[in-house]
């Protein structure tokens, strides 16, 4: 029996059939719904981490115990995770560890386009890449069984399309087999597991070997093969690309890769004899032309396709027929359209409380550096009220470095709370220490709602609906030593600004917990406010909030009621009173 999924939920699937009994993950698109659906699953451990290291090392730690385990993260996440990354494949494992990880290409929800094939290569582990939902089910089993025989973490590598398309799988009533009755005792090895330095150096000819034990291995494995065609052209691709490459050039050879590293060598060779040229078709690096390249086989890829964005058939062929590949198909109709697509830039939904924080913030000409997560819309215009933003919790650290360099702008950090429990309580910490007086604002939405609304350590909830302690930002704040610290909701303005305004002045390091619930995640909603066309002067004062059931008309503006969450925040900002609460 067939199902459709996307990439993600057979993942969860493959993860599920393959034996997986332990899962962690912080979410982050493209890769979110993975732990989401394995942890839908009976009989297996699922959980939300603070962040993609600590998952990857409660996953390490279930492999360590001989349990098989999963991880998995975004591309950047991995950046996060990747010290545990390299000491894992140093150490090795007994259960099989399988870390599934979601690039970006064209940035669809990400801060840069890396491509974490790079990482495969840099921590010398293997790396599978499935190119539809069918082979992401199967090659998760595939990993674990490899990460068992070579007791090695083994890297999958998804990309947005992948992960976000479906396609049919294959699904029985089958499940996995029954996890062991017994409960093993912990199998104690310091000499492997304490990396300490002249442990380290005793493990590291093992890494160098099982890498070339995995180089002869993937010439044998199934998933790379040859399918034959017409030996003018040769095509090497994996993943997503690959369906690509096999519409544009139905009729060349194909080398399709499965394992894209480290690579079948012989098998490659033994292509690139048989075929009169070879051009590879990859997303973002020349990850396998440059490793061709060393084997000195001339080969097509980069001077052809380009460096930057996502790749698609049209894409593909639009180059294929500039280089000469293929001959230009003939031109269809000309269509014209007169009309121009509006631009609909993101925006916050209507109701957000960081819309409220960031007016504040505009109004008072607050510097304010940023970070990952719905609110670094407040940089776009037109409340345009963030300066920067570079990745997970960089916002406190990136203020206090402005702090310190003497700027004479009011400074402040926000984030929201899932990434302070993410990556923000090390830089708080660091103000203190370092005698900073940064005014960092937590704004607390009580959700990871960028990302779906996931639950995280301040819910009270897991993945898996069991209820937890709560972590408390204001007490996990005075913890560390922060002893200004308020708490305000954004939409009360004028409190809003008062505190505001007194943190700034105090010379004091500080926090501020801007509290307002998501409200697409607490389905909030209140009865819309109205305009009075008689008191409006169109002065768009209200329209500088950014809210998008606000209209400019001719002589007033109005209010969609379909769209409008009754927040009331055009109530408080309007200087002539024309909108008025119901």
């Amino acid at each position: 029996m067939k199902k459709l999924m996307t990439g993600n939920e057979a993942f969860a699937y493959g993860a599920y059939l393959g034996g997986v009994q332990v899962g962690a993950a912080y979410p982050g698109t493209p890769s979110s719904e993975i732990l989401d659906n394995f942890s839908r699953y009976p009989g297996i451990f699922a959980e939300w981490s603070p962040n993609e290291k600590v998952s990857l090392d409660v996953a390490i730690g279930a492999a360590y115990a001989g349990t098989r385990a999963m991880s998995s993260m975004k591309h950047v996440g991995l950046n996060v995770a990747s010290d545990s990354l390299f000491y894992a494949v140093y150490t090795g494992v007994k259960g099989g560890l399988v870390i599934i990880c979601a690039d970006d290409p064209e940035m669809h929800s990400s801060q840069n386009e890396q491509d974490n094939r790079n990482y495969a290569k840099f921590a010398k582990c293997p790396m599978l890449e499935p190119s539809d939902s069918e082979e992401a089910k199967q090659f998760v089993g595939m990993a674990l069984d490899m990460s068992e025989e070579f007791e090695t973490p083994v890297l999958v590598r998804s990309v947005t399309r992948l992960s976000h398309s479906s396609t049919p799988v294959e699904v029985s009533d089958a499940g996995p087999p029954p996890p062991s009755e017994e409960t093993p005792f912990y199998e104690r090895d310091a000499q492997r597991y304490v990396m300490v330095p002249a442990n380290a150096r005793r493990r590291h000819p093992l890494v160098e070997e099982r890498l070339e034990k995995l180089a002869d291995y993937a010439e044998t494995i199934p998933i790379n093969y040859i399918e034959p065609g017409d030996d003018n052209l040769g095509i090497i691709s994996a993943g997503v690309n690959y369906h690509y490459a096999k519409e544009v050039f139905p009729n060349a050879t194909f080398l399709k890769l499965g394992m894209v590293y480290p690579l079948p060598e012989k098998l490659i060779r033994a292509f690139a004899d048989r075929v009169k040229t070879v051009v590879i078709v990859e997303e973002l690096d020349p990850f396998l032309e440059e490793q061709l390249r060393l084997m000195g086989i001339q080969v097509k890829g980069k001077d052809i396709f380009p460096m930057l964005g996502e790749f698609s058939p049209t894409l593909v062929r639009d180059c294929a027929v500039k280089a000469g590949l293929i001959p230009a198909p003939e031109a269809p109709p000309e269509i014209k359209v007169d009309l121009e697509r509006p631009i609909r830039p993101p925006m916050l939904c209507p109701g957000c409380g960081h819309r409220a924080l960031f007016h504040v913030l505009r109004e008072n000409g607050v510097l304010v550096t940023g970070d990952i997560g719905c609110y670094t819309l407040g940089s776009a215009p037109p409340l345009s009220a963030m300066h920067t933003t570079g990745c997970m919790g960089a916002s406190i650290g990136v203020a206090h470095g402005i702090d310190k360099a003497g700027v004479k702008d009011d400074v402040v950090a926000v984030l929201g709370d899932s990434t302070f429990l993410h990556s923000g309580i090390h830089p708080l910490i660091d103000v203190l220490y370092n005698q900073g007086n940064t005014t960092t604002i937590i704004s607390d939405n009580s959700a990871t709602a960028m990302t779906g609304f996931q639950e995280h350590p301040g819910t009270g909830k897991t993945v898996q609906g069991q209820p937890t302690t709560v972590v408390d930002p204001e007490k996990l704040v005075r913890g560390i030593g922060f002893e200004k610290v308020d708490i305000c909701d954004p939409y009360e303005i004028d409190q809003m600004e008062k505190i505001l305004q007194d943190h700034l002045k105090s010379g004091k390091p500080s926090v501020i917990i801007s509290r307002h619930p998501c409200v697409l995640h607490a389905k909030e909603k209140h009865t819309p406010p109205e305009v009075d066309p008689e008191l409006c002067i169109n002065c768009g004062i209200c329209l500088d909030v950014g809210c998008s059931p606000l209209i400019q008309e001719d002589e007033h503006v109005r209010i969609d009621s379909l769209l409008c969450n009754g927040c009331g925040l055009c109530v408080k900002v309007c200087p002539q009173e024309a909108i008025i609460e119901q």
